[in-house]
């Protein structure tokens, strides 16, 4: 996907509409058009970028503290929200369906029918040796 043909670009150079929750210099806060709840935000910046990778570190930073503005404002809006999650898919098997960076925050409340689905191995404690293992993989990856 290029900006071009990217629904968050678009916004961000219009015309595509939106409504506003926040904005800076770097990112855009705006409503969800299919809320899991009353008051779910998309935090986006404002360049294109496909993936996490993509993000210089410091615009990822910019686009959690919108989230952390917007989770505050959440709780004080009236909006009911007696939690909040921050989700943020990071590839098509991860569940991104648009290819734009973009943070969900959402209110949650007792009830509200949402929730995560944990395949089967869900539950089983991993070994030590098996969490060395993999914990020496990624740190070898961040290295890279």
């Amino acid at each position: 996907m290029t900006p071009s043909d990217c629904l968050f670009c678009a916004m961000v150079r219009g015309p595509e509409p939106y409504s506003l929750v926040h904005e800076t210099d770097a990112v855009l806060a705006l409503m969800d058009i299919q809320p899991v709840n009353p008051g779910h935000v998309l935090v986006i910046p404002k360049t294109h970028a496909t993936y996490l990778a993509e993000l210089e570190p410091k615009l990822g930073g910019e686009i959690f503290e919108a989230g952390m503005k917007v989770a505050t404002a959440l709780r004080r809006s009236g909006v009911r929200c007696e939690g909040v999650n921050f989700f943020l898919a990071d590839g098509a098997a991860a569940g991104q369906e648009v290819f734009h960076v973009h943070l969900h925050v959402f209110p949650r409340f007792e009830g509200d029918g949402f929730g995560l689905r944990f395949g089967p191995a869900y539950g089983k404690r991993a070994s030590r040796n098996e969490l060395n293992r993999i914990s020496a993989q990624i740190r070898e990856a961040i290295r890279e």
